[in-house]
């Protein structure tokens, strides 16, 4: 490694860019996937759902209204499993049982519509049964967890891994975090978002090079300060706010 005034920044960003670089060698079936169902859903006119619990609840604003990014994606989002409203609080209810049903009935999801879950750890009583809740709506469930960790952390304990019917594994350790910390036994740096976020956008981009090239217009929304930006974007808004409560 390069000599810097910054080594453990640097070790992080080695870290994870190596891990990055690995996402298609390691879930090369599962973005395949991944993209054939939301492509389905896009054909289909239906919508793709995201849904995370505490940090992982972020996956579902990267998508949302992105540039770059599709507009068929809808957030689910609600302040009780959530960290801006309460972190600890958000902690104890999304391993409440129960507590996803009310916040999923908001959505209408359906069996032209992709569910995504993400969970880290992936055996929170809420993205399990968000997963089911999905299943039994007919939607096709994608995940994106660590299948490691979540095996660690299950302890006889159903995984979203084991209901979700497609997985994108973030390779993920146990803790998240994968950087040493000099002269201690702490790790910092940790990778589920940068590296879930890759593996969203690349399935997200995957589709909509599919839609594109064979004729039917990506619903692609281009970021405000580009030519044309606005009448693109409230096209697609027009389109998509009677289904998505939040646009």
């Amino acid at each position: 490694m390069t000599k810097t005034s910054t080594p453990t920044a640097a070790a992080y960003l080695g870290e994870l860019t190596e891990r990055i670089g690995k996402l298609l060698e390691q879930n090369g079936e599962a973005i395949a996937g991944a993209a054939d169902a939301i492509e389905k859903t896009a054909r289909a006119d239906g919508l793709v759902y995201i849904f995370g619990t505490g940090h992982s609840h972020t996956m579902a604003e990267e998508a949302h209204y992105r540039a770059g990014g599709l507009a068929l994606t809808v957030p689910i989002l609600a302040g009780t499993t959530m960290v801006h409203e309460g972190a600890v609080a958000g902690t104890v209810f999304e391993r409440m049982p129960g507590i996803v049903a009310p916040i999923l009935a908001r959505y209408p999801i359906g069996s032209n519509d992709v569910l995504i879950i993400v969970s880290n750890s992936g055996v929170n009583a809420a993205p399990v049964e968000a997963a089911r809740i999905g299943k039994d709506a007919g939607a096709t469930v994608i995940a994106i967890t660590s299948e490691g960790y979540s095996k660690l952390a299950a302890k006889g304990r159903t995984r979203l891994a084991d209901v979700a019917d497609i997985v994108l594994d973030n390779n993920a350790p146990a803790g998240d975090a994968i950087t040493a910390v000099p002269n201690s036994e702490l790790r910092v740096g940790p990778i589920s978002t940068p590296v879930g976020a890759a593996l969203m956008n690349a399935v997200l981009a995957e589709v909509a090079a599919r839609l594109q090239s064979s004729g039917v217009a990506a619903p692609i929304y281009l970021s405000a300060n580009m030519p044309g930006a606005a009448e693109v974007n409230e096209a697609l808004v027009a389109r998509y706010r009677p289904r998505n409560p939040h646009l």
